[in-house]
């Protein structure tokens, strides 16, 4: 279901603090596809990974997460 949707910042995150997909999975303890799956919005993450990454990130969870898109920032 469309209703579904999770949207996520963990791509613009990732690029403000240089940190590679693979950097930032073996910080989480996933495999890197995974990050590439959830920036797609191809994998929605359980609770304790979305925790993990606002954590990891240190910004609230709905700063990376929410269940509507962002909006697009600089328009």
């Amino acid at each position: 279901m469309a209703d579904d949707v999770v949207y996520n910042r963990i791509a613009v995150l990732r690029a403000e603090r240089g940190i590679s997909r693979r950097r930032l999975a073996d910080a989480l303890g996933v495999h890197y596809q995974t990050v590439g799956y959830l920036e797609r919005g191809e994998y929605s993450p359980s609770l304790h990974l979305a925790l993990k990454i606002a954590e990891h990130f240190e910004v609230p969870v709905e700063v990376v997460f929410s269940t509507k898109p962002f909006p697009r920032i600089g328009t």
